[in-house]
């Protein structure tokens, strides 16, 4: 299924399909990351919970600086996002695989994310717990959240786990959060 994305004044064609997040759309909260935000500067980006790769592939061919891994539980989420990077020609810079095929001592200057909130709390807290600790020292976590998902509970329970976290924007229900390690 074909998308058009505007990503940060550029037009991206990509491809989706069924089963994986936001099947045939640019989802609202991640169009609003986008119209919120400027692109990283550069460096080693990881894009948590990729779906068919937007926010990484945003970066990778707005940021020829950056080196982009893109990771998601679903199978057919990582293939299309694989996909989607040799058709914009940005492969060479951009990876997605399931958590399992991610160095696993690998370290990001940023983390950029639409994290899965419809996983439940607990699920999200592991998710968080795992990924935000490989933040470089004066790395910092940039995320797109649902007001009505709980965007303000979670910005507070970031903050308790030693992740400062203020909001940069909030437009359309959706809150985007930045976090900072401690």
């Amino acid at each position: 299924m074909p998308v058009t994305a505007e990503v940060w004044g550029r037009s991206l064609a990509l491809v989706s399909g069924s089963g994986v997040f936001a099947q045939g759309r640019l989802d609202i909260g991640t169009s609003v990351l986008f119209r919120e935000t400027e692109p990283p500067a550069g460096g080693r980006v990881l894009d948590l919970g990729c779906g068919y790769g937007v926010i990484g592939l945003a970066v990778a061919a707005c940021v020829p600086a950056a080196a982009v891994t893109a990771v998601d539980v679903n199978e057919r989420a990582v293939l299309l996002a694989n996909e989607n990077a040799a058709a914009l020609g940005v492969a060479d810079r951009y990876r997605a695989a399931t958590p399992a095929g991610v160095e696993p001592h690998a370290t990001y200057d940023e983390i950029w994310s639409n994290p899965p909130i419809r996983i439940g709390k607990q699920a999200l807290h592991e998710l968080l717990l795992t990924w935000l600790p490989r933040l470089a020292p004066d790395g910092r976590a940039v995320m797109v959240v649902g007001k009505n998902l709980g965007a303000d509970s979670l910005q507070r329970w970031l903050g308790e786990q030693g992740f400062p976290t203020t909001r940069l924007a909030s437009a359309k229900g959706f809150r985007v959060l930045e976090s900072r390690r401690g």
